[in-house]
């Protein structure tokens, strides 16, 4: 079609993309002397009513929302047999292009595209539109580095339940919600879902799950945790891993519920990267200069103040315990707001009943110092991961224990790791400490391959005291290859 004049004002110029229904051109607008981009769709697709209503829609739709991070709809008609749709041409590339060209962004870079979609997705959100798409080839980086979303072609009005209609599972199984997976009704928390993965793919480079089919993919998404993103790339804050955390949460009431409140929490995070950066770069600019200077807010209406936010920069790659400080009471509210509050550690000693008692005892104290990435304690160095040779007994291993201030029921144990991958039981007593790990009873929480920030739940029936972490897996060691050990930076309670 190129050459051809659509409606006697639009010349078809050069193709810039094909998908299952439609065709994009560059095209001059010969009216008004300017650049523009038209979707064609395919003759065969016309000529099916709900694949024609569904393209209607989407320019009926888009027409309706004005906002910068959303691709404009100028016109849109039929000549020919050949229904289109007129948009603003964006010059650029998409940002899954820009992620093939560079590969991991810079984490204020991402963050900024991020807050960018997540603004212009609010726009058709209170427009009752569900995107349902939302992929970074749906994405456009414009020549200024402002991110325009685009590409409601299978968006939906919500229903008057709030939900739009099951039964079509329609969208991009790289990025899709597991509910849209499953073919279940899906809402504006799906749209979050999907762009939780597009942060995620942008900070690591590459999409969270690998499979021999889009089928394979898409139950990887209804069955499988998104892997770790510190565990990925350390250097990533919290703040920023935490956004992506809870945008996938497999359950939808478990997500931000509205994309206001992501919102909310990209751009806390991007302070939080900037501060530790010291400065910020390209488009993280101008996003920062577009968040009103009073407003460090998180998503349940608690307030960051600097000082979290520069606590949070300081702590390294962004312990979660930082995180999980300033939701308690340094910062208040916060995405793990309600995971409890810190129980006073008095003190932390190294265990070794399996062996000479000794396992780097005069380090043991560093875990409860308050330094979470400065200090560490260590095990010895074992020629195994699981101490076969060294240790005996039905549960072979090493351990470290804290003192508790008084007897408590922690919820949660936050321990940091610049070994991760190690496996370890957790075990409560309210006297002792036993000089025997049978003595410890049943273990009250349970840890395998553990990343670089582990939160592990605790089933302490009881009041305890003293709390063991028992290793049975060691991790490869940083300074001597081929041998194991494990080193921890911090362990901290949650009640």
């Amino acid at each position: 079609m190129i050459g051809t004049v659509l409606s006697g004002r639009y010349r078809l110029e050069a193709k810039l993309g094909s998908g299952g229904m439609s065709t994009v051109y560059l095209a001059n607008d010969e009216t008004l002397d300017r650049a523009v981009a038209v979707k064609v769709m395919h003759r065969e697709m016309s000529e099916q009513a709900d694949q024609l209503q569904r393209f209607r829609q989407e320019a009926r739709a888009v027409a309706k929302l004005s906002h910068p991070n959303v691709v404009s709809v100028i016109d849109a008609g039929e000549d020919g047999g050949h229904p289109y749709i007129v948009f603003e041409y964006v010059k650029g590339e998409t940002l899954k292009q820009r992620v093939a060209r560079i590969g991991a962004l810079d984490p204020q870079e991402a963050l900024a595209y991020a807050i960018e979609v997540a603004r212009g997705l609010s726009v058709a959100h209170a427009r009752q539109m569900v995107h349902r798409d939302i992929k970074p080839q749906n994405v456009l980086i414009d020549e200024e580095g402002r991110a325009k979303l685009t590409d409601f072609g299978i968006s939906r009005q919500l229903e008057q339940d709030g939900v739009t209609a099951t039964g079509r599972v329609l969208g991009t199984t790289d990025y899709v919600a597991p509910e849209q997976a499953m073919g279940h009704g899906v809402d504006p928390r799906s749209d979050i879902y999907s762009l939780g993965v597009v942060l995620y793919e942008m900070l690591i480079g590459q999409v969270p799950f690998h499979a021999d089919s889009q089928v394979g993919v898409a139950m990887k998404h209804v069955n499988e945790e998104l892997p770790d993103v510190q565990r990925r790339r350390p250097e990533i804050s919290a703040a920023a891993a935490l956004v992506v955390e809870r945008a996938t949460a497999k359950d939808p009431a478990d997500r931000y519920q509205t994309v206001g409140e992501m919102t909310d929490d990209l751009e806390t995070a991007l302070e939080v990267e900037a501060a530790r950066a010291g400065t910020t770069t390209g488009e993280a600019t101008s996003v920062l200069d577009a968040v009103p200077g009073p407003k460090r807010k998180l998503s349940v209406g608690g307030r960051w103040s600097w000082a979290a936010i520069m606590l949070l920069a300081l702590v390294g790659g962004g312990s979660l315990l930082a995180v999980q400080l300033i939701s308690s009471g340094i910062g208040g509210g916060g995405a793990n707001q309600g995971k409890g509050k810190p129980v006073s550690i008095s003190s932390a000693t190294d265990y070794d009943p399996q062996g000479d008692e000794e396992e780097g005892g005069e380090e043991a104290g560093l875990v409860a110092d308050g330094d979470p990435t400065g200090t560490a304690w260590g095990t010895e160095h074992y020629d195994s991961e699981d101490f076969a040779g060294t240790k005996t007994g039905p549960e072979p291993g090493v351990g470290v224990y804290v003192t508790t201030g008084s007897p408590s029921r922690p919820t949660r144990m936050i321990v940091r790791s610049p070994t991760p991958g190690w496996d370890a039981n957790v075990y409560a007593a309210s006297a002792g400490p036993p000089s025997e790990l049978s003595g410890w009873g049943e273990p009250v929480g349970e840890v395998s391959g553990a990343s670089a920030s582990q939160e592990i739940d605790l089933r302490v029936r009881r009041p305890a005291t003293f709390f063991l972490l028992w290793f049975t897996k060691a991790s490869e060691s940083r300074d001597q290859p081929g041998r194991y050990k494990v080193e921890l930076s911090d362990i901290n309670l949650l009640g």
